[in-house]
């Protein structure tokens, strides 16, 4: 496992982060610290483009792409460096960190000359179509519904159905959404991974208010939805090894920066724990000794999984990665709670947005759910790392 970096990667750390500084200082110095998911979104668009302009967008994807060709650890360097000078969350990361690495490990030669160089640049922005209303964790449930169709352009596939807690779908330019393509299959089968164009009348959605005073969620309907035949990532029937190829690169190089952001929130409570007084409590004491641990063990088992990667395997670590920072976090939301005390739960009148610590408690609940619930990762990890028998299911 490696645990530090070469004196070449240094470099790379330092020029990485005078460019952060110079742009968070300068420019866009109105977005540092800024982690809304849907707030200032024009001004958020912009930094995309600029990181795309500097090839700081992609940095792991191919120079053709718009990338830099870095190595793991530069991406990893890089996302602990963006994290560290508190830029603001990547509004573009489903296309960045999902549809995109998607693309380039199974899309055709003309998918990814079409789709990856507008991502890289910030021009073009992704969402997820995978929940259903009665299929979230369980993904081989879906009922989205497509059909091949002789188009006025020719060959195209005709989508219907509905998707659920789509994050940013509101101001998306396309989505991958994991449809049912075959009459009459069930459960994994018959499933393809279809790249959709979101703005065409045909393409409802409809934001989801949270209690965080966000609405970074969506319902999204298609009735009569269209794209092109090409438009298919892999083979037709192939979507659900497609999708679960996708799910793999949520455990990617963005888990280090991902921890980062954990740091600062974590930081966060310090300090407010520091300017109430009860820093000096044994049990407040003793629960942020515990998270930052917790942090800590969460680093160097991302590290190792990180390295296996590069050696091309995924070890059964990576199983468990997901339920750990999710459980992690939860509690980390309550110890923020617990820290600002009764005060910390007023907030202004309607329409209203919470600040950091808040935000931490109401939607630390959510990571214990999206991505996979945590009794569907102890599911995960006992059949596939385990090698236990598997759950019986109906049917």
């Amino acid at each position: 496992m490696q645990l530090g970096f070469t004196a070449a990667e240094e470099r790379f750390r330092s020029e990485a982060a005078g460019w952060l500084e110079a742009q968070l200082a300068g420019p866009f110095r109105d977005l540092r610290g800024e982690s809304s998911m849907s707030g200032k979104l024009e001004r958020r668009m912009a930094w995309e483009r600029e990181l795309g302009a500097a090839r700081f967008s992609c940095i792991g994807w191919p120079q053709e792409f718009g990338g830099r060709d870095a190595t793991l650890a530069e991406q990893v360097i890089f996302a602990e460096e963006y994290a560290r000078a508190g830029a603001p969350g990547r509004i573009g990361h489903m296309g960045i960190e999902l549809a995109g690495p998607t693309i380039l490990a199974f899309g055709t030669a003309a998918q990814k000359a079409r789709f990856l160089p507008p991502i890289a640049r910030g021009e073009e922005f992704w969402c997820q179509g995978y929940s259903e209303p009665n299929a979230g964790s369980d993904l081989a449930n879906v009922r989205t519904r497509a059909e091949l169709t002789q188009g006025q352009a020719g060959p195209e596939w005709l989508i219907n159905g509905q998707k659920i807690w789509t994050s940013l779908a509101q101001f998306a330019d396309w989505s991958f959404v994991v449809c049912r393509t075959e009459e009459g299959s069930r459960g994994h089968r018959g499933l393809s991974y279809l790249l959709v164009p979101m703005r065409q009348s045909a393409v409802t959605v409809r934001p989801i208010r949270q209690m965080t005073g966000e609405a970074e969620f969506n319902e999204t309907f298609f009735a009569d939805a269209r794209t092109a035949a090409d438009n298919v990532v892999g083979a037709v029937g192939d979507g659900w090894r497609i999708a679960m190829g996708t799910l793999a690169f949520e455990r990617g190089v963005s888990t280090l920066g991902q921890q980062m952001n954990f740091r600062n929130e974590l930081d966060a409570i310090i300090a407010a724990a520091r300017a109430n007084g009860l820093l000096g409590d044994p049990a407040i004491r003793q629960r942020l000794a515990h998270a930052h641990i917790g942090l800590k063990l969460m680093r160097y088992s991302a590290l190792r999984m990180l390295s296996n990667a590069q050696e091309g395997r995924l070890a059964n670590e990576a199983y468990t990665y997901k339920i750990f920072w999710a459980t992690w976090r939860k509690k980390l939301g309550e110890l923020a709670a617990d820290v600002l005390g009764p005060a910390g739960e007023i907030a202004a009148a309607a329409p209203y947005e919470w600040e950091l610590l808040m935000r931490v408690f109401l939607g630390a609940r959510a990571d214990t759910i999206y991505g996979g619930t945590n009794q569907i990762q102890r599911n995960i990890i006992a059949e596939r790392a385990l090698g236990l028998p598997r759950e019986p299911r109906g049917g």
